[in-house]
């Protein structure tokens, strides 16, 4: 009766081990397949038709004596100077005007790299431009000046009206230091609102480096031989 017993027990014992191993064995077979890696239980990675970089489509820097100017090749001048060099050469709206800028560099520029200075705010002082007072309506436009255009900068200040063509000339009649522009820029005036200190010091980038004249080659010297 008792070897029936431990039968009947160890009987039951081996039918839940194997039962406990195939249900064990049904889920790994069905989570990762015949193979020990059970790679197929790692979760999978959502892929987008979009890639996740974008192509380079900006051509690669040069070295060497490209043709490509580099950025510390562009000019650095003071504005008073690029103003000095424009005033200086005839203060024409269309024709390039020659200045040498902080790095000895000759450079050519024109009128439309002049005009910023007048119509770009926090260049010469925060948050104002000089349009800002001296703009189109010279009604109301302090000392009847307009700088929004080059009429206006050239027809100078003190007009009687819009349609007046000829005022006081601002630019000295191409002598800047001589200019009421050059003194209004580079003085204080304490009496005169947004020019109670001198602006005179800011450096912009403008213009483009012209090319170095070609060395002259020295011929070396002929010897006659003596007889």
């Amino acid at each position: 009766m008792n070897d029936d017993v431990r039968k009947y027990i160890y009987g039951a014992l081996m039918v839940f081990l194997i039962g406990v191993s195939a249900w064990i064995g049904f889920l790994f077979l069905n989570a990762c397949g015949f193979s020990l890696t059970c790679r197929r239980g790692v979760p999978t990675v959502d892929r987008t038709p979009i890639p996740s970089l974008i192509p380079a489509t900006m051509p690669a820097m040069q070295s060497g004596g490209g043709e490509a100017v580099a950025m510390t090749d562009q000019c650095r001048v003071a504005a008073t100077d690029l103003l000095g060099a424009w005033v200086s050469a005839g203060s024409s709206e269309k024709e390039p005007f020659q200045f040498t800028d902080v790095n000895g560099k000759v450079c050519e520029s024109t009128f439309e790299e002049v005009q910023p200075l007048f119509v770009e705010a926090n260049l010469w002082s925060s948050g104002l431009a000089c349009v800002s007072c001296h703009s189109v309506d010279v009604a109301v436009s302090p000392a009847q000046l307009d700088l929004s255009s080059y009429a206006g900068m050239i027809a100078g200040s003190r007009r009687e009206n819009a349609e007046s063509k000829k005022g006081t000339d601002i630019l000295g009649s191409g002598n800047w230091k001589g200019s009421l522009l050059y003194e209004f820029i580079s003085t204080s005036k304490a009496d005169v609102p947004g020019h109670t200190v001198a602006v005179s010091d800011l450096l912009i980038f403008a213009g483009t480096p012209l090319p170095m004249p070609e060395a002259t080659a020295t011929p070396m010297p002929t010897i006659t031989p003596t007889p």
